[in-house]
C-alpha cells in the first residue's frame, strides 16, 4: 500500500485540461474543495487544438473570473464564409438575441486558455493541483472513491467523496476499470492541421470553408483566424498522408503557398490525425462522473469538443455541489448522465452528418453532395442543405426529468444555423442588461448562485419567495422582471406574461414557466429542477419510515 492522502468533503478531478480546470473552479465557487490530479510533470504547451470558444462557454468562465480575459485575447468571429471551388456560396453572419457582453465566438488557442484558467486556479485556496500524479485505478464504495496514482516517489492513494474524470480521449485503462464501453467509429481520411503566422488582410475575423478547392481537389480546407496574426489551416488529406515526409519534401510548404501566395509565413505548430466519433455507454458510474473527451469524441467541425466538455463540467459541478451541500439527494447525479449523454449524442449526430458530407462513405453520398453543391451556386434553397459544420451551441434540456414543460412556451426545435432558439423550458435563458445591487451588469451573473425566479408584474413577490423557500433548502433568488429589466429587452425576449414565474437552474437553463398564483405548481417545479421528490409524492424511504 502506498502513501495515503485522505480528503473528505472533497471532489477529486482527474485531468488538468480545460474541462478539469473548469470543474475545479466551479466546484470551488460553490465552496467545495477539489484536488486536481494530472500525470504530466507540468503543463505542456500545444498548438491551437480546441480553439473556437462559444459565447455561453465564455459566460461560464466569466463566473469564475476569466471569461472576459479569454474573450479580450481571442479573435472575435464576425462571419463564416463557405465556398465551392472558387465560388462563394454564402456567408453566415452571427445574430444577436437579447444582450451578451461576449461575441458569439472567439478563437484562441487551447494553450492560452489553459494558462488563463491557471491564473485563477492559483488564487483559489480550495483547489489543490498535483502534477505528476498519474491515475491508474479507481475504486469506490458507499463512502467515497479511492484513486491509485503513480508518482516519482511511488504509489499514492487519494480519497474523496466524488470524482470528475476529465482525462481526455486516451483513457481506455480507467474506462475499463469502471466497466465503461466506448463504442463508435473512426474515419479513413486524416486531417492535416497547421498553425501559421502570416499577414493576410481581410481574413482576420472570418472562418472560411472550401469544398473541393483547386489547392485540395476532391477534399476540403478550413481556415480559422487566431490571435497574433496566426491562422489555423485544416486540410482533409488521404489516410496514408505522412506529415514528416510532407515537411521534408516540400509538400507542406506547397500546400500553404497555394492558399496564401507569396506572403511570408512561419509554421507555429502542426499535426495530422484521424477523426473519431465515440460516446461512452454511461457518463456516471456511481460516484464517478466522466466529462469531456474521455466520455465523447467528435470531429472538430463546429468546435463542439471543448465547448461540450466545459458544459459537462458545469453540469457536474452544480449537481455535485447540491448533493454535497445537502440541497439535493444523490439521485440528482443520475441526471448528469441523462442530460450530458443526450448532449453528446446530438454532437455526434451533427458532426457525423458533417463528416459524411466531407468524406462521403459511398457513391450515393458523393453524388448527393455534388448535386447539392452545384445547385447551391444559383439556388438559395440548396444552400441551406450545404453542410460545412454547424458551430457549437448549448444543448436543450427540453426532455430532461429536471424540466417542467410549459404549454405557453413550448420548445420549438432547432432554429436555422446562426440563430438562437426561442426561450422555453430546457433552453438557456437569453442574457440581458439588468440592475441589481451587488450583482453584475447582465442576467447570467444572477443565475449561478442557486435557483433564480423571475416574476411578472402580477405576481405576489413575498408569497412567491415563501413558496420557494418552503419547497427547497437550496439558495433561491427572487426578482420581479420589471425591477431588474433595464430596457425591456429581457421581458420582450422571454415573451413574459404578468402572471408568470420563470424558474432558472444554476447553469442558466430555464427549468419551468409557472403560474405565480399556483403555489403547488411552483413548489413542484422548483423541486423538479433540483431532482427532489415532488410535493405530495412520498418516496419509498419515506413510506417505510
Amino acid at each position: 500500500m502506498g502513501k495515503r492522502t485522505l480528503h473528505t468533503g472533497t471532489v477529486a478531478v482527474i485531468g488538468n485540461g480545460p474541462v478539469g480546470q473548469t470543474a475545479s473552479l466551479l466546484l470551488a465557487r460553490w465552496g467545495i474543495r477539489t484536488i486536481v490530479l494530472d500525470g504530466r510533470p507540468h503543463r505542456d504547451p500545444i498548438g491551437s487544438k480546441a480553439l473556437c470558444q462559444q459565447r455561453d462557454i465564455l459566460d461560464i468562465w466569466e463566473s469564475v473570473g476569466v471569461g472576459h480575459r479569454v474573450a479580450d485575447e481571442g479573435v472575435s468571429l464576425s462571419a463564416s464564409r463557405t465556398f465551392h471551388r472558387a465560388t462563394e456560396l454564402f456567408s453566415l453572419n452571427y445574430t444577436e438575441q437579447g444582450y451578451s457582453p461576449f461575441p458569439p465566438f472567439v478563437n484562441i488557442s487551447q494553450t492560452r486558455t489553459e494558462e488563463l484558467l491557471d491564473t485563477v486556479i492559483e488564487d483559489q485556496p480550495l483547489i489543490e493541483v498535483r502534477w505528476g500524479h498519474e491515475a491508474v485505478d479507481i475504486e469506490q464504495d458507499a463512502d467515497g472513491v479511492r484513486i491509485e496514482c503513480m508518482t516519482t516517489e511511488g504509489p499514492v492513494t487519494i480519497e474523496a467523496d466524488y470524482c470528475v474524470m476529465a482525462t481526455g480521449s486516451r483513457s481506455s485503462q480507467l474506462r475499463r476499470r469502471l466497466g465503461v464501453g466506448f463504442p463508435g467509429r473512426s474515419f479513413d481520411d486524416k486531417f492535416l492541421i497547421c498553425d501559421i503566422r502570416a499577414d493576410l488582410p481581410g481574413w482576420e475575423q472570418e472562418r472560411r470553408f472550401y469544398f473541393d478547392p483547386e489547392w485540395n481537389p476532391g477534399r476540403q480546407i478550413l481556415i480559422h483566424p487566431c490571435p497574433d496574426s496566426t491562422f489555423r489551416i485544416d486540410w482533409q488529406v488521404p489516410g496514408d498522408f505522412d506529415l514528416d515526409e510532407a515537411t521534408a519534401n516540400g509538400d507542406l510548404d506547397r500546400r500553404i503557398r497555394q492558399i496564401i501566395g507569396d506572403a511570408d509565413y512561419t509554421v507555429v505548430w502542426n499535426s495530422a490525425y484521424r477523426f473519431h466519433a465515440r460516446l461512452v455507454d454511461r457518463m456516471r458510474v456511481g460516484r464517478v462522473l466522466l466529462a469531456g473527451d474521455c466520455a465523447h469524441i467528435v470531429a472538430p467541425f463546429g468546435g463542439r469538443g471543448l465547448n461540450s466538455g466545459v458544459s459537462d463540467a458545469e453540469n457536474a459541478a452544480w449537481k455535485l455541489a447540491f448533493v454535497l451541500r445537502g440541497w439535493s439527494e444523490e439521485n440528482l447525479l443520475e441526471t448528469y448522465d441523462l442530460e450530458r449523454r443526450a448532449a453528446a449524442q446530438e454532437n455526434l449526430d451533427v458532426t457525423s452528418d458533417t463528416m459524411d458530407s466531407l468524406v462521403p462513405q459511398d457513391a450515393g453520398q458523393r453524388d448527393h453532395r455534388t448535386t447539392v453543391l452545384e445547385a447551391a451556386h444559383t439556388d438559395p434553397q440548396a444552400r441551406t442543405r450545404v453542410d460545412s459544420g454547424r458551430l457549437s451551441e448549448p444543448f436543450w434540456y427540453s426532455d430532461s426529468p429536471l424540466t417542467t414543460p410549459a404549454a405557453d412556451h413550448p420548445a420549438q426545435g432547432r432554429p436555422a444555423k446562426g440563430a438562437l432558439p426561442r426561450p422555453a423550458p430546457g433552453v438557456v435563458i437569453p442574457d440581458a442588461p439588468i440592475r441589481v445591487p451587488g450583482a453584475g451588469p447582465n442576467l447570467r451573473s444572477l443565475c449561478r448562485d442557486g435557483i433564480l425566479a423571475l416574476a411578472g408584474s402580477g405576481v405576489d413577490l413575498e408569497g412567491l419567495r415563501a413558496s420557494l423557500l418552503d419547497a427547497v433548502r437550496a439558495p433561491v433568488r427572487v426578482h420581479r422582471l420589471a425591477d431588474i429589466d433595464v430596457d425591456g429587452r429581457l421581458t420582450e425576449n422571454l415573451d413574459a406574461r404578468a402572471h408568470e414565474v420563470w424558474i432558472v437552474r444554476p447553469d442558466g437553463h430555464i427549468a419551468a414557466v409557472v403560474d405565480g398564483a399556483d403555489s403547488m405548481a411552483l413548489g413542484c417545479a422548483v423541486r423538479t429542477a433540483i431532482g427532489a421528490p415532488r410535493i405530495g409524492v412520498r418516496t419509498a424511504a419515506a413510506s417505510s419510515a
